[in-house]
């Protein structure tokens, strides 16, 4: 069974959680729910995303290689034609 969280709401936002019920035939419910599991992949997503950043930056300074952006395009490019396109090289390390 869930459990139960209460939340207070700023008028006007209960005025237009009211009015979305009555338009979409969704109880309030069901409408804060859906909202707090977007905003709940949402922040997932960016916290996974900033991970991956730390992690990338760290290698560079672990391995020093860096890539040219334009090096990096075309070897995407050349993977959409061909899956095993070699990488480019490091600009420097």
């Amino acid at each position: 069974m869930a459990a139960t969280t209460t939340i207070r709401l700023p008028p006007e936002l209960r005025a237009r959680l009211q009015a979305l019920s009555k338009q979409t035939g969704r109880s309030a419910h069901s409408l804060i729910v859906e909202a707090v599991e977007r905003h709940a992949d949402y922040e997932e997503q960016l916290q996974a995303l900033v991970r991956e950043a730390l992690a990338a930056d760290a290698r560079i300074e672990e391995t020093g290689e860096v890539y040219r952006a334009q090096d990096v395009h075309a070897w995407l490019e050349r993977l959409a034609r061909a899956p095993r396109a070699a990488r480019p090289k490091p600009w420097r390390r």
